[in-house]
């Protein structure tokens, strides 16, 4: 890994543990154990880092979507290491990520919206439809409007506005909202099979 590479990277985990706006170029600096000014001889300003780090925690998150979608053998296979990835990706998020890109970040917001409206939505319509075809889904459900019900599911729970972080655990309240989503489509087979899948995951993960 580069320094560009590095600097990037660690920008990421910092705003990911802390937020955007409370994370300055001195702090990615000392975090780094770098000069500022090494910082400004790659980058032009927080914005540029801002953007590349999104980018970067987009690209790998697709990595390892694009994986768990190839290797499943079914829908409810893909929705159980959906939620693994989920616990992991989560852990230890701030909140405010999305607060602050949407309000002090445009350009970096823009790229996230498209993300969510594009990519994740149409791996929850093609998830979907393959669970109904599977029988593990209800037959009457319309994807794609659970689809974006999905995605903007995903964005609620960093809305500080309607759950406090001082009375929301976030990890939690998003594994909450898929845990409702989960079993507002199942049929009775997918449901069995689907904590089957469940109760291994967490189970090796313990």
């Amino acid at each position: 890994m580069n320094i560009e590479e590095k600097i990037i990277a660690g920008a990421a985990e910092l705003f990911h543990k802390y937020g955007i706006r409370s994370v300055s170029m001195d702090d990615i600096a000392r975090h780094l154990s770098i000069s500022k000014k090494t910082i400004y001889q790659y980058y032009k300003d927080k914005n540029e880092i801002v953007s590349l780090s999104l980018k970067l925690h987009m690209d790998m998150n697709k990595q390892e979507y694009d994986e768990v979608f190839k290797e499943s053998e079914n829908a409810l296979e893909e929705l159980s290491k959906v939620s693994k990835c989920m616990r992991k990706d989560f852990k230890d998020m701030n909140p405010s990520l999305l607060f602050d890109l949407q309000k002090y970040h445009p350009k970096a917001w823009e790229m996230w919206t498209k993300f969510k409206n594009e990519y994740i939505k149409n791996q929850v319509q093609t998830n979907l439809e393959r669970g109904v075809k599977e029988g593990y889904y209800r037959k009457e459900i319309n994807p794609e409007a659970l689809a974006r019900l999905r995605v903007e599911e995903v964005q609620l729970a960093f809305d500080e506005t309607v759950y406090p972080k001082d009375q929301f655990n976030f990890k939690e309240l998003q594994l909450l909202f898929f845990d409702h989503f989960v079993h507002g489509i199942v049929t009775p087979k997918g449901k069995e099979l689907y904590d089957k899948y469940l109760q291994q995951a967490l189970k090796a993960e313990n």
